[in-house]
Parts: C-alpha cells; structure tokens; sequence
C-alpha cells in the first residue's frame, strides 16, 4: 500500500497484529540466546521422559507389536516359511525397535506439545491460532498414510516378492531386513500423504498458486516417481505404489488450494466492500 493511498484514505487500513513477545528478564531485556537453548534442551528432556515412558508399557506388548507388524508378510510367505534371525542380539535388538518406534507414536501428543511449547512465544497471535489445527491435520494423514500402506500397499507387494519363491528358491527373511523394510515405508507413505496440507498452505502463503501446480503437472510427476525411488526399497513395485498415491494427492491439493485461492479471494473482496461502505462521503 502506498504512502498517498494511506494519506487519501483510499485503501482498507492494514490489521495490526499483536507478536506474543517471548518473556524478558528483571533488566528489560529479551530472553537471551542461552535461554532459549536451556528451554529448548527442557523440552527435548520432556518429549525424551515421555517416550521412555511409554516405551515401557509397549515393550510388554512387544509380541502382539510384532504380529500385527508381520501379519501381511506372513500372509503371502509360502506354507512353512517363517522369519529368521541371524545374529545372536538380532530377535532382542529388533523386539527394542518396534517398542520404541511404538511409543514414539503414543507419546507424540507430548512431543507436539513441547514443540508448540517452544515456538509459541515467537508467532504473531494468527500464527498461534493456526498451529493446532495444522498439528492435528498433519497427524491424522500421517497415520491415514501409514494405515493405507499397511492395508493396501503391504498385502499386494508381498504378494508380488512371494510369488517369485519356488521350489528351488525359498524365502528366508530375516526380522532386522523386514522391519528395516516395513518401517522405511510406513513412514515413507506417512510423510507423502502430508502433501495436500503443505501446498495448501504454501498457496495461502502465496508461495504456490493453482495455475502453476497445473502447469509444472508433468515436472511434478517425474519428481514422485524420483521420490519413490529414494524413499522406498529399490524396487519398482514399492516405486510405483508410492508414485500413484502421489499423484493422486497431488491433484487432491490442486483442486485444495483452489478452494483456499478462492476463498482468499471472496474475503478480500469482501474487506473492500466493508472499507467503501463505512468511507465516509465527501
């Protein structure tokens, strides 16, 4: 806005926000560096006692963790084929993992809490309003990526590895190559389906816009396809089951963030008809 525009009138007044300041010291002065390091170390010792402590609980639920885990392997292994281990620490080590990977997804409410805890001080009240939404949104389509790849992604590529056993070649899968494998993909698809909620707010931000999702359509694919590549086993099947839902919610956010383009819009127009009916006449 120009300085004539705010001289004549002519231009809705700018909405003055408020920045929650982060907390001073008795001499005036701003919490110094070193402080915001003692409250984010707070913070990561917090989030740290919480996950310790759920970990407790899931380590005595360690085998039904472990049978639902392997449940779509077994499901297409060959009658008689189980998981091995070949190391002596191998079967402890990996119980150790799916418990702690475990109780970090129970204790991430805590975890979500202390970073808010942290970054709350040093956003604009707007900012503020709008951090606990887009942490529960963003939690709940990690997990709806993560149920999706064990329902649907899981059952049909181990059908497809499985079918390559034969009568000479037998599968003999170990629990450390299998849970290395099934974590890197359920958080693979966990991260992915976070795609509708970041362009949409990059286009509310103005960073994106619908008409240059659409345009870049074809770089964007062949970004997937390369993202499938690095996220997932090197496979091609794995490559292209994350390709696919990919682009699906690729277009998904085109047609969001041309909802939030159009909104945008109808509140800005309405901001104007707001600002010419209280003008006053001259």
């Amino acid at each position: 806005m120009s300085d004539q525009e705010k001289t004549q009138g002519t231009a809705p007044p700018e909405p003055e926000e408020e920045r929650h300041e982060p907390s001073e010291d008795d001499d005036g002065s701003r919490m110094p560096f070193l402080s915001h390091l003692e409250e984010l170390r707070s913070c990561l010792v917090r989030s740290a006692i919480a996950v310790g402590v759920c970990f407790l609980g899931t380590y005595i639920f360690k085998e039904e963790l472990y049978q639902g885990l392997a449940q779509p392997l077994k499901a297409a292994m060959p009658a008689g084929a189980k998981l091995i281990y070949t190391a002596p620490a191998e079967a402890f080590f990996t119980y150790l993992k799916i418990a702690l990977l475990a109780a970090i997804v129970v204790a991430c409410p805590v975890i979500f809490h202390q970073f808010w805890r942290f970054i709350a001080p040093g956003l604009y009240d707007h900012e503020r309003k709008a951090v606990w939404p887009f942490v529960l949104v963003s939690s709940v389509l990690f997990i709806v990526g993560a149920v999706f790849c064990y329902t649907m992604v899981f059952p049909y590529a181990f059908q497809f590895f499985m079918s390559f056993a034969t009568d000479d070649i037998v599968p003999m899968l170990s629990l450390k190559s299998y849970l290395s494998f099934s974590a890197t993909l359920l958080f693979a698809f966990g991260v992915i389906f976070e795609m509708p909620l970041v362009l949409v707010f990059l286009g509310r931000i103005g960073v994106v816009s619908s008409k240059g999702l659409k345009k870049n359509r074809k770089y964007a694919i062949l970004i997937m396809f390369v993202a499938g590549a690095l996220f997932t086993p090197p496979d091609v099947v794995t490559q292209v089951m994350m390709a696919v839902p990919l682009i699906i919610l690729y277009e998904i956010s085109i047609w969001m963030v041309v909802a939030t383009e159009k909104k945008k819009a109808e509140r800005r127009a309405a901001e104007e008809e707001e600002f010419t009916d209280s003008d006053p006449k001259e």
